[in-house]
């Protein structure tokens, strides 16, 4: 590389350097620890690697790059705005982490284009990657290399490679030889409590070996030339690649150099005068050179022929690849609509009484051979899940044409990737057991904030699971998932419910579904294979009045429980002459989304409401004056004792209702 070369791309870190940190100290928050220390790292990926175009934010072959440190948001700002993105703008730039502001404190997807994924808990942006990479990867197997061929590019500090999903991540990238996948980790040894070897004295290159792959070294992160060498030996890599780069937080000014307080403290306006005059760079903040603009707009137009190249091939592709690229880029989408029907109308022939976990295997057979962008996967428990059938194949390190993965006993990855998958146009579904919901909730609360429509296959969905024993029944996790914004949480009562369950999650792409399964039997409730979809209105009357007699009661269930309350219904008429209608309400959150008229044909004001649901009683206030569930952990013993042992058969239920009457 030419000493002139070395130069502008010197100049050219010093703009995404003092930007970041005037947006910083303009904001009075912020992190410009690592921008400051590595913006000659970044600048020398932009210029030298990083395949993008401006003009063509979205092409598909583009390399992708995340920051998972994403507390050094002002980094990946800067970046965007001097190579030239048309959704930033200098006044979004001024206007960090303020109200309505595109740049937030740390990157959202959807805010702006150059945004890959959600980052800023630790951990979440490399473990996302993983699942950008497999998709790149099952992309480039369907479509060819001369259409997907690309890197996805991560910037990692020592708290994502502290954080416990890192290992589950880079194990699986190893496993599956993610050669596709680059890390690269800011080495400054600092945390916000000091040094970071006071809590983390792991040798990482000998980790990431261990997890197979190859392993690169930066001994100085502003040696531009040693930068891109090394990145150029890592993008030949025939392992997925972890670079080790040795960089100074706060790198560009003395005083700040190697200290804690840099990670998360803005400089103050006459300490950054004093950092830019070092360097002969204009004091006025915000103001950038504009040969070292022009430069930098130069680099964000370097691939726009190669990505209208790519659109014209696009258009040439035979129908069969053409099909899966539209659906990838959300052009088109699957109906499943007319499977669904004849899937319900072959439950009702059945007289299909299976644990809803076994309707699901029934589902995912049919839908997985039709759906051509449906990537499922389970942590171990493909069988328990019901989840492996003929139509599904295994994707490995030698082949990507499959369409199931299997992400081993690592249920905060799988959700992480199946982010990362839905991010780049596939339709993502993952399996465990209910219980287990709490090891990914990080992710799924991301899939939520992103407005990805991942699916959730959760079963053995309550403490009717039995000898396993509390640490394995469910009991508050209803109520935490109901509680997350922008999920949609279905709990079928029988096969048909389970059937809709899916059509909806299918169909839905702005928002993750959460699929609860059981393991219990659950018996066909419903004779009606019609086209149109109960579930979808969230809550509907499944067993109604007895006509001739005064209504007094109305109650609620979901899931398995909606058979036991239509067992109580019979009861409280047959023995007690009290008139009741069951409900089921397999989602509490599709059931607040319906009008209000709709709402209070189900519940009204004018009879007494109870809800049953084996889980936690909370939130069930909203909808009921009697709730009846489980507020302890469960125990081990056979499903009946248990059901006994907690009040839940259709006689003891029908007794606290009337206990609660008097």
């Amino acid at each position: 590389m030419q000493q002139k070369e070395i130069e502008k791309i010197n100049n050219m870190a010093n703009a995404v350097r003092f930007l970041s940190i005037d947006m910083i100290t303009k904001a009075k928050s912020g992190h410009p620890g690592l921008p400051m220390g590595c913006a000659e790292l970044a600048t020398t990926l932009f210029a030298k690697h990083l395949r993008f175009s401006v003009n063509y934010p979205k092409w598909e072959n583009r390399d992708r790059f995340i920051l998972s440190a994403g507390h050094g948001s002002a980094l990946l700002y800067s970046l965007l705005y001097l190579s030239g993105y048309k959704d930033i703008t200098i006044d979004d730039i001024k206007n960090f982490r303020q109200i309505g502001s595109k740049t937030a404190g740390h990157p959202e997807y959807r805010f702006l284009d150059g945004i890959e994924t959600t980052t800023g808990p630790l951990g979440q942006g490399i473990a996302t990657s993983v699942g950008i990479a497999i998709a790149e990867k099952i992309k480039k197997s369907k479509l060819g290399s001369d259409i997907i061929d690309n890197k996805i590019y991560v910037l990692a500090g020592d708290g994502c490679l502290m954080e416990g999903i890192s290992e589950e991540a880079i194990s699986l990238a190893g496993t599956l030889n993610l050669n596709n996948l680059i890390v690269l980790w800011d080495n400054n040894n600092i945390t916000i409590d000091g040094n970071a070897t006071i809590a983390n004295k792991v040798d990482m290159k000998a980790r990431f070996k261990a997890n197979n792959w190859n392993v690169f070294e930066i001994k100085d992160g502003y040696n531009i030339e040693e930068i891109d060498s090394v990145i150029e030996l890592a993008k030949s890599s025939n392992k997925p690649a972890f670079i080790d780069v040795h960089t100074v937080i706060g790198h560009g000014y003395k005083p700040v150099e190697n200290s804690a307080s840099v990670h998360g403290s803005p400089l103050s306006e006459e300490q950054i005068i004093e950092a830019k005059s070092s360097v002969n760079y204009p004091e006025i903040p915000f103001e950038i050179p504009s040969e070292i603009l022009s430069s930098w707009k130069e680099i964000g137009h370097k691939f726009d022929t190669e990505a209208k190249i790519f659109n014209e091939k696009v258009e040439n592709l035979p129908a069969d690849k053409k099909e899966f690229f539209n659906l990838i880029t959300k052009k088109t989408s699957s109906n499943i609509d007319s499977v669904i029907t004849s899937l319900k109308e072959k439950f009702i022939k059945e007289n299909y009484s299976k644990a809803t976990r076994n309707a699901n295997g029934v589902i995912v057979e049919e839908i997985a051979g039709l759906i051509q962008n449906l990537i499922g996967g389970t942590a171990d428990l493909a069988g328990p899940t019901v989840v492996k059938n003929k139509n599904t194949k295994d994707i490995t390190a030698t082949d990507f044409s499959g369409n199931f993965i299997h992400y081993g006993i690592r249920e905060h990855e799988m959700a992480c990737a199946m982010n990362g998958l839905s991010l780049s146009g596939l339709k993502a579904f993952g399996s465990t057991f209910f219980t287990f919901f709490d090891y990914l909730k990080p992710a799924l609360r991301l899939s939520a904030l992103m407005h990805q429509g991942c699916v959730y296959v959760f079963t053995h969905d309550s403490f009717f699971i039995g000898e396993d024993g509390p640490t394995h029944q469910p009991i508050e996790h209803l109520a935490s998932l109901r509680a997350t914004p922008n999920v949609n949480v279905i709990r079928p009562a029988d096969a048909i419910e389970a059937a809709e369950a899916w059509q909806i999650a299918i169909n839905e792409n702005t928002k993750p579904t959460v699929l609860l399964f059981s393991r219990q039997s659950a018996p066909l409730l419903r004779a009606d294979a019609t086209t149109e979809n109960k579930v979808s209105r969230g809550a509907y009357i499944i067993s109604d009045f007895k006509e001739g007699k005064e209504k007094l009661m109305t109650i609620i269930a979901t899931g398995t429980e909606v058979a036991t309350a239509i067992e109580v219904q019979k009861i409280l008429l047959e023995k007690h002459n009290i008139n009741t209608r069951v409900v089921s309400m397999p989602s509490m959150n599709l059931f607040e989304n319906q009008s209000d008229e709709y709402k209070e044909s189900i519940i009204d004001d004018e009879t007494i409401t109870v809800s049953i649901e084996a889980g936690s009683t909370f939130g069930w206030a909203k909808y009921a004056e009697i709730n009846i569930g489980l507020d302890t952990f469960g125990a081990s013993a056979p499903a009946k004792d248990l059901q006994e042992k907690f009040g839940f058969t259709s006689e003891q239920i029908t007794q606290k209702i009337l206990d609660n009457l008097k």
